[in-house]
């Protein structure tokens, strides 16, 4: 059966007129879908019994829930979905021999039993923002990523990242979200923008574009796309200003240089509503000193932007070790004496593994 969840205004209007039915059914359909969020076609009541015995006979809602759930102390809540091509959660794709030599591609990736992915809601005051997954694993290989080790296993279908908004205990009280979860979002382009145009058009969920932002280590072809065609918020992973030191630690740095991002990001204005930041996790000894916070000022420096400092989330077996508080602190002070509106960002979720890949990795083992 294939899901209806994840399907644009003209993706329904076509499958509509392939039944024969009216125009307008496709509207409706939408508001059931995304409004209404019922979870079978039998309720959607303003079809007719014949349309819905014809719409069934191919199609489903195509909501999966949760297979697992666990809660922090400080009110974050992190999920695990099934992620399976049987479930139209997973873009169709299977894996070959070439892929699992290159290094980019898990062996595990063909057994499906094996898939899954995480969405966190973090609380904050009056705003529930769900952080949201766009691929199971991920290929970018960053050193500091859980989900990097894990392989990459496919490219969510816009289904399964919208069923992340549609499954979660909070789904009718999330007022923001950041695609900054399980997977690079501008690596699965294709799927991450139908997503954000169901979430942002009125037939979808009519959220403003604001309360989006797109978390990227800078993919810089589909960067273009976003930047043209989107109004959303944008943070880049940067987490070093030296590129020779920043590949170490996001190879990467080789095909999509750091420069190059900026360059292409200082060609657009974020000096009205959209906004850029700059994500930068604080290691040990390895990027907190005031000779790379001086280089980030001066990379920065002609840009309208915010830095968000980062402690690490230690993760298994990994040698990389927070800053100690202190030396972020002088970090952000520098920058901030350099004119670079800096915050730290707090850290959530620490108690229950909250960094991308944990939940996942722990069912897989």
């Amino acid at each position: 059966m294939i899901p209806l969840i994840g399907k644009t205004l003209s993706e329904l209007n076509e499958i509509c007129l392939g039944y024969g039915f009216p125009r307008f059914t496709a509207r409706q359909i939408a508001s059931w879908l995304y409004q209404k969020r019922v979870r079978s076609i039998d309720e959607m009541t303003n079809l007719s019994k014949a349309a819905r015995n014809a719409l069934s006979a191919d199609y489903e809602v195509g909501r999966v829930a949760y297979r697992d759930s666990i809660g922090s102390v400080d009110g974050t809540r992190k999920y695990l979905f099934p992620v399976e091509t049987a479930t139209g959660l997973l873009a169709p794709r299977r894996v070959d021999a070439d892929d699992i030599a290159s290094g980019n591609i898990n062996a595990k990736s063909n057994r499906q039993d094996l898939f899954g992915i995480e969405a966190v809601m973090i609380p904050d005051q009056d705003r529930k923002t769900l952080c949201v997954s766009s691929q199971a694993g991920c290929r970018m290989g960053c050193k500091f990523c859980m989900t990097g080790r894990q392989g990459f296993h496919g490219h969510l279908a816009a289904a399964g990242i919208i069923n992340q908004f549609l499954e979660t205990d909070e789904a009718e009280e999330l007022t923001n979200t950041v695609f900054m979860g399980m997977g690079e979002p501008l690596d699965n382009w294709e799927n991450v923008s139908t997503a954000i145009e169901i979430l942002t058009a009125d037939w979808g969920f009519g959220w403003s574009p604001k309360r989006i932002t797109l978390s990227t280590i800078g993919v810089i072809p589909n960067l273009k796309k976003y930047l043209d065609g989107c109004s959303c918020h944008l943070a880049v992973s940067l987490h070093n200003p030296f590129p020779e030191q920043r590949i170490r630690l996001m190879p990467m740095e080789k095909p999509y240089p750091i420069e190059e991002t900026l360059e292409l990001i200082r060609k657009y204005d974020f000096s009205g509503q959209r906004r850029v930041s700059f994500e930068y996790i604080m290691f040990s000894g390895v990027n907190d000193s005031v000779h790379h916070a001086d280089a980030l000022a001066r990379m920065l420096r002609t840009l309208e932007c915010r830095v968000n400092l980062i402690r690490f989330h230690k993760i298994p077996d990994s040698p990389l070790e927070t800053s100690p508080m202190p030396v972020i602190e002088r970090f952000q002070k520098r920058l901030m004496s350099a004119g670079i509106l800096t915050t730290l960002r707090a850290s959530r979720g620490e108690d229950i593994l909250a960094a991308c890949g944990m939940l996942a990795g722990k069912k897989e083992s």
